[in-house]
């Protein structure tokens, strides 16, 4: 029999990288949809402001620093969680980042810390949510990408690390299935979205980063993940170009290849860079769901993905 879970207006949800992008958009949306929202990222003063912002408006939510490559930090998390709401439904591990450049020409240790919040992040995360999860049945989200089965050049670390999620995710399910235990996972699988994706890699690249467009908004991966949080799914393609990807990488590997070189200049902007660790190390503390290169200030829904930047 499938699981059955909470509305999401009956939940408690923790998002980790809750502070732009995907996890913004995610937090913003489950709190206007009734949920008891707990966010959670290194950026702490723009937590604390959009926590309170949705305090203000008379939603329910509550904002966690943490680094997801520590296990304390989640271990932490969970329990802030459970001592604010004595239970957690769904927990979405979404923290993530790149880094644009050859990977002959990326510095391992960046590398590496890409593989600490990408990879372990979500181990992290998910051993930490497994228990509460267990007790009382929920679901386990997590964010992935379309090159979780595709593969995309100048962010070969990243496409790496996402295939590691991916054989992460999978085994979890597996495993819990095999306890019968009470707790959905999903892996979601986002084309480019347009989030501050490219201002937060590090980059080694000559140019300035950016994703190819068509880009998706942030909100409509909110929306899948919400909606695996109340109605579980294996695996969401979020995006038709995700859908497109995936599968002609998996059918016709070799004119999938050749149709990733050409996202070689795609992904470079005519705008000088210089070598740069982006927010491997530091948190951003943007407090945007929109990618800063790719917004149109006379949208008014660009203005509305931009209203959470904290005040100075």
């Amino acid at each position: 029999m499938a699981l059955k879970l909470k509305p999401v207006a009956e939940q408690v949800i923790v998002i980790t990288g809750a502070s732009s992008g995907i996890g913004l958009a995610t937090a913003m949306l489950a709190a206007h949809q009734g949920a008891r929202v707990v966010m959670a990222a290194r950026s702490r003063s723009t937590l604390e402001h959009v926590a309170a912002e949705l305090v203000r408006d008379g939603f329910d939510a509550i904002a966690v620093e943490a680094d997801v490559s520590v296990r304390d930090d989640m271990d932490r998390v969970a329990r802030v969680a459970m001592e604010r709401y004595g239970h957690v439904d769904t927990w979405v591990n979404n923290a993530g980042l790149s880094i644009f450049g050859r990977l002959d020409e990326t510095p391992e240790e960046d590398a590496q810390r890409l593989f600490q919040v990408n990879f372990w992040g979500v181990v992290h995360g998910s051993l930490a949510a497994l228990p509460l999860l267990k007790a009382h049945g929920g679901a386990l989200i997590n964010v992935g990408s379309e090159v979780s089965d595709a593969s995309v050049p100048l962010q070969g670390m990243y496409s790496a690390s996402k295939h590691a999620v991916k054989g992460f995710t999978d085994a979890l399910r597996i495993e819990l299935e095999a306890d019968k235990a009470p707790v959905s996972v999903t892996l979601i699988q986002p084309t480019a979205v347009d989030t501050p994706f490219p201002e937060h890699a590090a980059n080694y690249m000559d140019q300035a980063a950016k994703l190819p467009s068509p880009m998706i908004p942030a909100e409509k991966v909110a929306a899948a993940i919400l909606e695996a949080a109340a109605d579980p799914d294996r695996e969401v393609k979020v995006g038709a170009l995700s859908v497109i990807n995936t599968t002609m990488f998996k059918l016709l590997p070799g004119l999938a290849d050749r149709m990733a070189k050409k996202q070689m200049g795609r992904q470079q902007r005519n705008a000088p860079s210089h070598p740069h660790q982006g927010t491997l190390y530091a948190p951003g503390e943007c407090g945007e769901t929109a990618g800063f290169g790719n917004s149109n200030p006379a949208d008014p829904d660009d203005a509305m993905r931009r209203n959470t930047r904290p005040s100075a």
